[in-house]
């Protein structure tokens, strides 16, 4: 009996513990859902996992400082003269590429003129030969040429005959010359500030804020309205699209005839891409402050890679 009674004593205590375990059980796995879990596994790059990858940055054509250009991805060879204020022509003939607009990344580009290379200029800049003095005239290394006297020819006169001949002198009244009238020479006309381009265009509606040579640097800058249409000053072809010019932000530049480029930056989007061709006054751009301190666009005319005043080849403006 003693066995009968200790068995049913130890089940029942084994049935009143049951409930207690079971409810252990559940505080416990309540308590794993809310530990923290464990810490985020990071790879050899640095980044944690999950996480996304940062974009690689656009390159920055910088002027060069050693003469030399190494080539990157999206770079065009427009591009790499403008931030150099060079002309496209001159890179393409210092390097002997057959085409300025194949060039190869990697490619290693002079940005310098060879020994005995000839500078491109525009014709009306080319600079007029001074006379040389007189007492200023080369040297000859040779033996000196020995020179005849001349004959020379004179009108007949009563004075001119009496020293040749020996014969008196008779008195003549001295002749009364008149000049000739000179006729009156017309002014050349005035070249044409815009070359071969035969009219120009506002790029954009706005305020004039910053003028060539001042606030406005290597152009001007036009402050504007965020979104509002920038427009191609005259006919061309679209020769870079892109933000890799430091300072310009996102950046068109457009060639046009007689080696002219338009450039406009900081650009909130670019509606063209590159070998685009565009006419005068076609939307090609948003106006924004990509790169800039305010919303504007900064507007340059260059040519032969050198940049000039914009506010001479814009029409004026009531």
């Amino acid at each position: 009996m003693r066995t009968a009674a200790r068995g049913r004593a130890i089940g029942m205590a084994a049935a009143g513990r049951a409930p207690v375990a079971w409810l252990g059980l559940l505080l416990l796995g309540l308590a794993a859902c809310t530990s923290p879990g464990p810490a985020p596994v990071s790879d050899r790059s640095g980044r944690t996992a999950g996480s996304e990858a940062p974009r690689s940055a656009t390159p920055q054509i910088a002027p060069s400082a050693n003469g030399l250009h190494t080539v990157q991805r999206g770079e065009t060879l427009y591009a790499i003269a403008f931030a150099n204020g060079l002309d496209h022509r001159e890179i393409a003939l210092w390097n002997r590429l057959e085409s300025a607009d194949r060039i190869l990344v990697g490619q290693v580009l002079r940005l310098a003129p060879p020994p005995g290379a000839v500078e491109i200029r525009p014709l009306d800049d080319e600079p007029v030969p001074s006379a040389r003095p007189l007492d200023e005239a080369t040297p000859t290394t040779g033996p000196p040429v020995l020179r005849e006297p001349q004959a020379v020819l004179r009108p007949y006169s009563e004075a001119g005959w009496a020293q040749i001949s020996g014969a008196p002198v008779t008195a003549v009244a001295p002749a009364v010359v008149r000049p000739a009238p000179v006729a009156a020479m017309p002014p050349p006309p005035a070249p044409a500030a815009s070359g071969l381009v035969d009219s120009w265009l506002w790029p954009a509606e706005g305020t004039l804020a910053g003028h060539f040579g001042a606030a406005g640097g290597k152009g001007i800058d036009i402050v504007g309205k965020r979104n509002a249409p920038v427009i191609a000053v005259a006919p061309g072809k679209v020769v870079y699209s892109g933000s890799g010019l430091r300072g310009y932000g996102r950046l068109l530049i457009v060639k046009h005839a007689g080696e002219f480029l338009s450039a406009y930056a900081h650009n909130e989007t670019i509606l063209v891409k590159e070998g685009d061709t565009v006419a005068a006054g076609q939307k090609i751009a948003l106006m924004g402050d990509s790169d800039a301190d305010r919303v504007k666009l900064h507007f340059e005319i260059r040519r032969y890679g050198k940049p000039l005043d914009p506010l001479i080849y814009l029409p004026e403006r009531s």
